[in-house]
């Protein structure tokens, strides 16, 4: 049996696995969800959604291409990640399947919990982005997970660095030696 870091390039010293993991998820906005179109080519964007106990909802309209890619039983992968320099990047890197979510009351909740995450009462487009999901035919999908790699830089401890930077020749009040 091989481990997760022996698999995955993504993986670095140190990992984001459990609580903490499902934390992130949870707290980040946006998944980058890519499926493969019939032709091979990657469809890459990115989506919102909303994490219940240890479960990932998607709200897809009727015409996703993730879903047909999907539903068509071809490879699916994501990544939610934040972080802007070396040593802040820390995120997850996943694979799975969609599922459709048939329960009324299930869905009712996904969408409610989209609302309070991305919106707020009186937000200038609640509105017309729920009106355009109906029209749309908006579905609620479970990203089934198959496979999940976390990763955080945070946690390495970066080595002190020597000083290497070379001042003008106007620069007359520092040191160097």
């Amino acid at each position: 049996m091989t481990k997760a870091s022996e698999t995955s390039p993504l993986t670095p010293i140190h990992g984001m696995t459990g609580a903490k993991r499902w934390a992130f998820i949870k707290r980040q906005r946006t998944i980058r969800l890519a499926t493969a179109n019939a032709n091979g080519n990657i469809y890459l964007t990115p989506l919102w959604y909303v994490v219940i106990g240890e479960r990932i909802f998607l709200p897809l309209d009727a015409g996703s291409r993730h879903a047909k890619n999907a539903g068509a039983g071809r490879s699916l992968s994501g990544v939610i990640d934040a972080g802007d320099e070396y040593a802040t990047v820390h995120g997850v890197s996943l694979a799975g399947t969609l599922k459709p979510v048939e329960d009324e009351k299930l869905t009712e909740e996904v969408m409610q919990l989209v609302f309070e995450k991305y919106f707020y009462e009186g937000h200038p487009y609640a509105e017309n982005y729920f009106l355009f999901g109906r029209a749309a035919g908006r579905k609620v999908v479970e990203l089934v997970v198959e496979r999940m790699v976390g990763w955080d830089m945070r946690e390495n401890a970066l080595p002190p660095m020597p000083e290497a930077r070379v001042l003008p020749d106007f620069v007359k009040d520092r040191r160097l030696s």
